[in-house]
């Protein structure tokens, strides 16, 4: 919800108004689009409007944040209207995203090139941010400044994805917070949200290993209460252990990733292979062994069902199963893990992702090779 109060000199009501807002019904459609204006003599108005939910999109997508203001007079001078975008983190830090000051604007860091504003008319400030990236995903602050008067409200940005929880061949509980962003890193992922891990709880995410968050807190969800994890008859939901030293205690993580620029396969063999045999193989078909983030992405956004272990980047075993059956793992869906095995000596087959740029790459050199040889162009 949001609360504006309007001043003799200067009134900025934002809304937010967009195509792609999500909303969830039961919470939030009760007072949905519900504006009641309550006048306060003749100084203005307080302008009360519900937030209509969050904008979602996927990594490689394009987005538009929303945000409307209205001056009072409305002959204010373009040129003294200062618009900023800022992201706001969990832990409340504060990332400057883009600034207009009249006709000067400029976007920071990786929003450089991606990001600009929508312009759909006067008083529009929501902006248009493309190439979407796993880090964009959070809270966004848009504020709107005339002089001595400003503004401000919140658009929630949301990935669709998949949230896993990971440890390093080293063991379980051997990361500090800052390996944990790593290891998510190197897996095409990122620390997950405390929403993140809890839609996934809501999804049937059930995993007895406390991991870290993105915020710097600890926790692991829980859907069939047990005495091997926090006692069983302790109601189903998200176990938290607060916010952990991030240099000295060690968890393992849950990670985010969403959809894929390019597909993930399991490489067809006449025979098994060891770790090594297995990158080579990928390379030797225009691809490299995926990683763990990507093959769950292939799982749970492109549905990738096959019954067959195989090596990926990390030196794990896992096999990904969209239909359940008895002889691949149990009777319900999720990527199976089988831990790490000598990379030497163990055989098995491979998961290899390839890139949409490099499977165009690929059927162009294959249409080339099989044009004749001898063919001409009559001039």
């Amino acid at each position: 919800m949001m609360m504006i109060l309007c001043l003799e000199t200067i009134t900025c009501t934002l809304l937010f108004l967009s195509p792609f807002v999500t909303t969830y019904p039961a919470e939030l459609e009760k007072g949905r689009r519900r504006v009641v204006h309550v006048m306060e003599d003749d100084t203005g108005a307080v302008i009360v409007q519900t937030a209509p939910g969050k904008v979602v999109t996927h990594r490689g997508g394009t987005i538009t944040l929303p945000c409307r203001y209205h001056h009072e007079p409305e002959d204010v001078d373009p040129n003294r209207i200062r618009i900023k975008w800022t992201k706001v983190s969990d832990a409340f830090q504060f990332e400057d995203v883009f600034v207009e000051l009249g006709r000067q604007q400029k976007a920071f860091g990786s929003y450089r090139g991606r990001l600009s504003l929508e312009r759909a008319g006067p008083g529009d400030a929501s902006v248009i941010i493309h190439n979407i990236t796993l880090q964009d995903y959070g809270r966004y602050e848009c504020e709107v400044t005339n002089d001595m008067e400003d503004d401000m409200g919140f658009v929630n940005l949301d990935l669709e994805g998949v949230v896993f929880p990971y440890y390093p061949p080293s063991g379980r509980y051997k990361l500090n917070f800052h390996q944990a962003e790593e290891v998510c890193r190197q897996q095409d992922a990122i620390l997950a949200s405390h929403a993140q891990l809890h839609k996934a709880w809501l999804e049937g995410l059930d995993w007895c290993n406390a991991g870290w968050l993105e915020d710097g807190s600890v926790q692991y969800p829980i859907s069939h209460p047990r005495d091997q994890c926090g006692r069983k008859d302790s109601p189903p939901g998200v176990r938290n252990y607060g916010y952990r030293h991030k240099d000295d205690e060690r968890y393992d993580a849950f990670c985010f990733t969403s959809n894929l620029n390019g597909r993930v396969y399991f490489l067809k063999r006449f025979k098994k292979v060891n770790y090594l045999e297995a990158v080579k193989a990928c390379q030797r078909d225009d691809a490299v062994i995926a990683k763990v983030g990507q093959l769950y992405a292939a799982w749970k956004i492109q549905l990738l069902d096959r019954c067959e272990a195989g090596w990926v980047e990390d030196g794990s075993i896992r096999y990904p199963i969209v239909n359940p059956r008895t002889r691949c793992g149990g009777s319900e869906p999720g990527v199976r893990n089988l831990g790490f095995p000598d990379k030497k000596f163990r055989l098995y087959g491979v998961y290899c992702y390839r890139r949409n740029t490099d499977i165009q790459s690929t059927q162009a050199q294959k249409e080339t090779t099989t044009k004749p040889a001898n063919s001409t162009k009559s001039i």
